[in-house]
């Protein structure tokens, strides 16, 4: 799959499309998701051009891998729901056709601020 120019994220980092930021430095932003499935729920994406997770480790550099996933804490923390100053949150990144992967440029949800419940129901 080639890195599509024109999906939502590309847009929002670009500029095209505003968001509500949350958080952003050299190789992250943060906003809040469109359609929140619980009470906090944010998108951390890299300003890089990442299909998802798989295309993300094999192509970026140390530093930003390092940076994705410390932001990733900074922002649980920022937001009140890390384990440090609150009851925890879920990580998802969706990959691929069979993850349920919707937008084509990798992105966690940060979910939490109530108990999320169960990961998978049968």
């Amino acid at each position: 799959m080639k890195y599509d120019e024109n999906n939502i994220f590309a847009k929002i980092l670009r500029g095209e499309i505003p968001c509500k930021k949350i958080y952003e430095d050299d190789y992250v932003l943060s906003f809040e998701d469109v359609n929140p499935q619980k009470k906090t729920h944010v998108l951390v994406i890299p300003k890089g051009k990442y299909i998802d997770l798989d295309d993300f480790n094999e192509k970026a550099s140390k530093d930003e891998i390092n940076g994705f996933f410390r932001a990733i804490t900074l922002i649980a923390k920022k937001l009140n729901i890390s384990n440090l100053n609150g009851n925890g949150y879920r990580v998802i990144s969706n990959i691929g056709e069979d993850g349920g992967q919707e937008v084509p440029h990798l992105h966690f949800h940060l979910i939490g601020g109530e108990k999320v419940g169960k990961m998978i129901q049968k």
